[in-house]
């Protein structure tokens, strides 16, 4: 099975609306990323590269797809990798980058700053159990691809994934909350997004520059698409929009929609950053995935997020604390709560406001996003792998790297220190009493005298 049809089955049945333990999503992870990596390895084109060509650098998504980064070293060529939403625990593995949970949420929370008490106990233990899950279900199913497709490779694979010379992660500190990485960590938030949008067809301009009253775009992206929703959710959503009678741009991906409104206009596909700088785009119902969240941030729309899996969740959560969106549960979606948000988001200015203050922001920078990652991708081919920039951190164990040998040392000398002190006072105790005794005989003995 190729890795597109594999990945459509995945998403499909993402968009089932029966519940899943995290357990047991993790496992579906692991087991998905092991097929489409053992995918990649066996398809015949990826096979006569290897055996035929050389490269100067190698660029790699990390996501259930960390046997790639073995490419770096069969090639002999600096790596980078690239995450799409952001950074987590093992994304910050590759490059040594740290994370304090004091005050940085862990990707899963949509905490503020200053965290609680009990959110930063709750930030720890989402951590740990994160960590867990990866180095239990996930890592072990891609080492297991490791091995068996880089048979003479010198380093392991947790070697290989500190033998990165860059990450450029799809964030910006203006659409989350500021914080520290090390050199190598670079961000790039929006560099898909073309500054200045392409033409659309003919007759969708027509049609949104008629809209004066707005338009309302809806898609589900590419991960789960709008034709594998169950039924009865399809049919509160025609029925809502068939009320509402606001013109609707659909991503819907099948040729017809039984029971349409005249008022609904369906396509496979549209080019969303163009549809959403369009002006009589007013709101954007989405899934809520970290592309379409940094598109509709930088046009300024506000959302109506139905998120479906992974960092969906967080996103749509994460927009609704920035004061530009509302959520929408897909197991428990109705119509009345539905239209009711739409008319909310429509007609309240707040939503569009706190919008346009964000995209302002993001707006704001020297380089466009793209520039950015083009200067350090050729930054680190001029610097043959740039390992100046490395975290030093990245050579030290894990008790080195915690300073656990440093905290034993020094517990150790504190007790024996007090050890010490507590001897040297029962050795003075001694001699005291030893001191006093003596005392009391001679004084005894001169009594006695007289």
């Amino acid at each position: 099975m190729e890795n597109a049809q594999m990945y459509d089955d995945y998403t499909t049945d993402a968009a089932d609306t029966k519940n899943k333990y995290l357990f047991e999503e993790y496992i579906d992870f692991a087991e998905f990323g092991e097929r489409v990596t053992s995918n990649i390895f066996e398809n015949p084109h990826v096979k006569d590269v290897m055996k035929t060509e050389q490269f100067d650098l190698v660029i790699v998504e990390v996501l259930m797809s960390e046997s790639l980064l073995g490419l770096g070293e069969y090639f002999k060529a600096p790596v980078v990798a690239v995450s799409t939403f952001g950074t987590i625990s093992f994304i910050d593995y590759l490059v040594g980058n740290v994370s304090p949970l004091s005050y940085i949420p862990h990707m899963s929370l949509p905490y503020k700053n200053p965290m609680s008490v009990w959110q930063r106990c709750v930030n720890v233990i989402s951590e740990l159990i994160d960590n867990f899950l990866v180095n239990y279900f996930i890592l072990p199913s891609q080492d297991k691809v490791y091995r068996k497709y880089f048979p003479n490779a010198k380093l392991s694979l947790n070697e290989a994934r500190k033998n990165v010379s860059l990450v450029l992660i799809n964030d910006h500190f203006t659409l989350r909350q500021p914080r520290p990485f090390v050199p190598n960590m670079i961000e790039v938030g929006g560099m898909h997004i073309k500054q200045k949008p392409e033409p659309l067809e003919e007759d969708l301009q027509e049609f949104l520059d008629n809209a004066k009253e707005g338009v309302i775009y809806f898609s589900m992206g590419s991960n789960v698409k709008s034709k594998d929703l169950p039924k009865e959710k399809l049919q509160i959503l025609l029925e809502t929009f068939r009320e509402l009678k606001i013109k609707v741009l659909w991503k819907f991906e099948l040729e017809e929609l039984p029971n349409k409104p005249a008022n609904v206009v369906i396509r496979k596909w549209f080019n969303q950053p163009s549809i959403l700088a369009h002006p009589n785009v007013k709101l954007f119902i989405s899934h809520g995935g970290y592309l379409s969240t940094t598109e509709t941030i930088f046009h300024g729309k506000p959302i109506l997020g139905i998120p479906v899996l992974g960092d969906q969740f967080m996103n749509v959560k994460n927009a609704v604390k920035a004061g530009f969106a509302l959520r929408m549960d897909l197991k428990t979606l109705n119509k009345e709560e539905f239209k009711q948000k739409i008319e909310e988001l429509w007609t309240n200015p707040r939503y569009s406001n706190a919008v346009k203050t964000l995209s302002k922001r993001f707006r704001d920078q020297p380089l466009t996003p793209m520039e950015t990652a083009i200067f350090w991708v050729e930054y680190v081919l001029r610097h043959d792998g740039a390992p100046h920039i490395r975290n030093a951190g990245q050579d030290l164990s894990f008790w080195q790297y915690h300073n656990i040998d440093v905290y034993v040392i020094l517990a150790s000398c504190i007790v024996v220190v007090f050890t010490l002190i507590a001897s040297l006072i029962r050795f003075g105790k001694k001699i005291i009493c030893a001191s006093s005794k003596s005392t009391k005989k001679s004084k005894k003995s001169k009594i006695k005298k007289n």
